[in-house]
């Protein structure tokens, strides 16, 4: 095992690809210097300016370039610099590049990467902040990962690439330069399977990407008061291991979902109701949700800050339902 920032983590993921496969290739804005965050350092210079590809400042035509890339054989990753400016390809990729399976009965494939960055953090404001993966899920054809961790990224990142349609890949600004282990043997993450953080008997905390550590903080510090939460990082987003979080509503009877995304709308309302259908003799209490308020996101640090669930929320919430179950009579 060695130690890596997260960024570099894709970075890895991206260099063995394009080692292994000559149809893979990258374009975006800058990605020839790096990208604005560094991501794409040093491909250039590896892979030559045939395979790093700089474009305009076209959201919409780099979809659509990628897409017809896709089509004809090769396996294009495109870097959008933020998941808002995603809203600038939606034409591109909800109506082509995820339909194009389905309209072509199965003869044609798109196998294209989206790398895009999101999150609340250093006051970027509200068109450079959002957290936008809910409108994403409500469309058939795509699919979705968002790591926690570097060694999620290499194989979360690895497996997209591989996979003969869209994938749209999440990396929260927050994590860049959070280092964790990563295999030396080059994972290869199953992007369909949710991970265990923490095992647990009293509460089910479900989170992913950012979240997934401060959820884990709290379980962690309520671990200590002799109390038992268990933690799920979902890694997909779409699909959703549901099972995964089934077994674990079986043995705990209580679910709190946390997101950063707001909580109108978000993918905690879908995790919600999918329990409810399916698991619903299980729980001892609602399942309860736990997002940002329905509003933009504030450009001011200290308004930025309180506007994504905080450690204190999170942990009043889980407090709630675990006081829930001391009160319960023995059965």
């Amino acid at each position: 095992m060695s130690e890596i920032k997260f960024i570099d983590a894709l970075n890895k993921a991206i260099k063995i690809e394009m080692k292994l496969d000559k149809n893979v290739l990258v374009l975006g804005e800058d990605v020839a210097v790096g990208g604005p965050f560094g991501v794409t350092g040093g491909l250039l210079e590896k892979f030559g300016k045939e395979r790093v590809i700089n474009t305009p400042i076209s959201e919409d035509s780099i979809m659509g370039m990628a897409t017809g890339m896709a089509i004809s054989g090769k396996r294009p990753i495109i870097e959008i610099m933020f998941i808002d400016f995603l809203t600038l390809a939606m034409n591109q990729l909800v109506n082509h590049a995820a339909k194009l399976r389905f309209m072509s009965g199965g003869q044609l494939c798109v196998p294209m990467v989206i790398r895009v960055q999101q999150g609340a953090v250093g006051g970027w404001g509200s068109q450079h902040s959002q957290c936008l993966e809910a409108w994403f899920q409500h469309v058939p054809g795509l699919k979705m990962v968002a790591p926690s961790n570097a060694n999620d990224a290499v194989g979360l990142l690895r497996n997209a690439i591989q996979d003969n349609d869209p994938v749209i890949f999440l990396e929260h600004r927050d994590l860049y330069f959070r280092r964790d282990h990563v295999s030396d043997k080059d994972p290869f993450t199953n992007s369909k399977k949710a991970r265990i953080v923490k095992h647990g008997n009293d509460v089910t905390i479900i989170s992913y990407s950012n979240l997934v550590w401060r959820s884990l903080e709290v379980a962690l510090n309520l671990e200590k008061q002799g109390k038992s939460v268990e933690v799920i990082d979902l890694r997909s987003l779409l699909p959703m291991d549901m099972q995964t979080i089934f077994q674990s509503v079986r043995r705990t009877n209580r679910v709190l979902i946390v997101h950063e995304a707001v909580l109108q709308g978000g993918i905690g309302a879908e995790i919600a109701a999918q329990i409810q259908e399916e698991a619903f003799d299980w729980l001892d209490a609602p399942v309860n949700r736990i997002g940002s308020p329905f509003m933009p996101v504030p450009a001011s640090p200290i308004l930025e800050s309180e506007f994504v669930p905080t450690l204190e929320c999170i942990t009043k919430a889980a407090e709630k339902m675990l006081m829930l179950k001391s009160s319960e009579k023995p059965k």
